[in-house]
């Protein structure tokens, strides 16, 4: 071998090592990421993320650290509780690395301590619990484990920011059980339930037979009053009728009587004609179930005779006829006085028209009341009948 081969090869050597030399002195650290640095078997930093310089063949990289928020699931954990009853609960730990010197120097494997703490920590708060209370108390159980876990990992530069219960199974005979509980209790709310609701259902049942009731007994009540008070208008108009219906036959009576005795006057009646009109009017004296037989006096001449004598004058043929006073008029018509004069008025009543008209937009249900929509105010009508019926009886009086 020449030298030119030798010097060659101690170049390439040379380079060779200049080459690993840069290598070993340059360290890239990702972001969020950290590397425990050692020089000769010691500590000697912290590596950040970003270009670091290490001392090559004399620095090594002893751990990288994930400085980000781990998630770790442990498998189920059989835990017995204070009722002597056996659970299997699955736990999910959150937590982060603070301190990387920590973590790498003061615990061989902090994953499995986390654990290994969190099993502990767990079958502890469990046990002083019924399966009740364990099954109703998940936040209350994650607060103490998250607090026991953050003060006992504080030394080895993690922070445990969240525990959770992932899953709580009790034994299959006391799943079977409690569904058997949960089934009654359900049962229990629905017959609870449906009691309520048919109790609901008669009380409002109850109160709409009450209320109708109520409102039936308004209008029968309002209905006879109604009736109460037309029938009082009714027989105290017959009776004002009646009685306008006897004074004005009275009146045409006494009419017929002064023009029947002024006809006789006027004819200046002898007592044959007297006698004859006497003759004519004993048949209907004589009319009646009771009246078989009936006579006529032998001195009714001679009366008539002497009554004729008494009023009449005797003319030139020796007939006594009765003669009139000059001043004597043939008709004397009493005019009504003030107090009969309203008694013909045949206008309607306005306190008994106004009463009318009210009864039958009560009957088409036209005014509105406070019983419910479209309901007649039945003690509308009643108390202005009642008032108009007052005010035309004080007339009447």
């Amino acid at each position: 071998m020449d030298a030119a081969t030798v010097t060659l090869v101690v170049v390439a050597v040379i380079v060779l090592l200049v080459l690993v030399t840069v290598a070993k002195a340059v360290l890239v650290i990702p972001q969020a990421q950290a590397a425990v640095i050692e020089r000769l078997g010691r500590f000697r930093a912290v590596a950040a993320p970003g270009l670091n310089f290490l001392l090559p063949f004399l620095d090594k990289v002893r751990a990288r650290i994930d400085l980000r928020e781990q998630v770790v699931s442990f498998p189920p954990q059989p835990v017995i509780t204070q009722d002597n009853l056996t659970v299997s609960i699955d736990t999910v730990v959150y937590f982060q690395v603070t301190d990387p010197r920590a973590a790498v120097y003061e615990i061989s494997n902090y994953i499995i301590g986390v654990e290994q703490l969190t099993t502990t920590t767990l079958r502890n708060v469990v046990g002083g619990m019924s399966l009740e209370e364990t099954l109703t108390s998940r936040d209350s159980i994650n607060g103490q484990l998250r607090g026991v876990l953050d003060e006992a990992t504080g030394r080895w530069g993690i922070r445990v920011s969240r525990v959770e219960l992932k899953a709580i199974d009790p034994p299959p005979s006391i799943q079977d059980s409690m569904e058997k509980q949960m089934r009654a209790d359900r049962e229990k709310r629905a017959m609870i339930l449906t009691a309520e609701g048919q109790r609901e259902a008669s009380i409002k049942t109850a109160e709409g037979q009450k209320q109708a009731s109520i409102l039936s007994a308004e209008g029968q009540k309002q209905a006879a009053i109604l009736s109460a008070e037309g029938e009082r208008q009714s027989r105290i108009l017959r009776a004002q009728g009646e009685r306008a219906a006897r004074y004005l036959q009275a009146q045409g009576q006494a009419k017929a009587i002064e023009k029947v005795f002024a006809a006789v006057k006027a004819g200046k009646p002898t007592p044959e004609l007297l006698a004859y009109q006497y003759l004519q009017t004993l048949p209907q004296m004589a009319q009646g179930d009771s009246n078989t037989v009936w006579m006529v006096p032998s001195q009714f001449g001679d009366a008539l005779q002497g009554f004729a004598k008494m009023f009449g004058d005797k003319g030139d043929d020796g007939v006594f006829r009765y003669e009139p006073p000059a001043d004597d008029t043939t008709s004397r018509p009493e005019a009504d006085d003030e107090e009969t004069a309203g008694w013909f008025d045949t206008a309607p009543d306005p306190h008994v028209a106004k009463a009318v008209q009210e009864a039958e937009a009560v009957a088409r249900k036209e005014v509105p009341g406070p019983l419910g929509t479209g309901t007649p105010e039945l003690g509308t009508g009643a108390p202005r009948i009642s008032s108009g019926s007052t005010e035309l009886a004080d007339g009447e009086k």
